[in-house]
């Protein structure tokens, strides 16, 4: 009963959080459209969505969000202190080739948006056969290096996630 009422608890979650972040007030009105909304839509969206992604609640989620949180408020900094400080001419903006050892679209995504949210960087494409991501970086020394780094906080901890 439960599973059917809540086909994708993450995604409903997600979307009375989105929603009362988005009316910025804590009413009773805000929160009864809100768990319309997160109950109404993910019940239609089910049956477009039928291989639901599993997703590991618990440590290795809470570890992602942090590590995220944390390169945001980090990287911030640095794309400030490059705008500064630097000419444009000294940018060292480069295009990095990521290969995938992530197979779900949901977990690709996930990782992409990630990469996006990042100030710095933007994820811009995906190869055909899914298998690599290309990424524009505003200011990187060592292409190889800065690859390494996001497959290993980013992509290693995405494959906790997803099962």
């Amino acid at each position: 009963m439960i599973r059917r009422l809540f086909p994708h608890p993450a995604l409903s979650a997600m979307l009375v959080a989105v929603w009362m972040l988005l009316v910025n007030a804590f009413t009773f009105g805000a929160l009864f459209l809100a768990l319309v909304f997160g109950v109404l839509v993910p019940l239609y969206i089910n049956r477009f969505w039928p291989d639901q992604p599993r997703i590991r609640f618990g440590r290795a989620l809470i570890g992602y969000v942090g590590i995220v949180l944390f390169d945001i408020v980090i990287a911030n900094f640095h794309v400030a202190s490059v705008i500064l400080t630097r000419r444009n001419r000294d940018l060292r903006a480069r295009w990095l080739v990521i290969p995938l050892e992530l197979r779900s679209p949901e977990a690709i995504t996930t990782l992409a948006a990630t990469i996006s949210l990042t100030p710095g960087t933007v994820s811009s494409d995906i190869s055909g056969c899914g298998r690599f991501l290309l990424v524009h970086a505003l200011d990187v020394s060592d292409p190889e290096a800065e690859v390494i780094r996001m497959k290993r906080r980013y992509e290693g901890r995405l494959l906790k996630v997803f099962i």
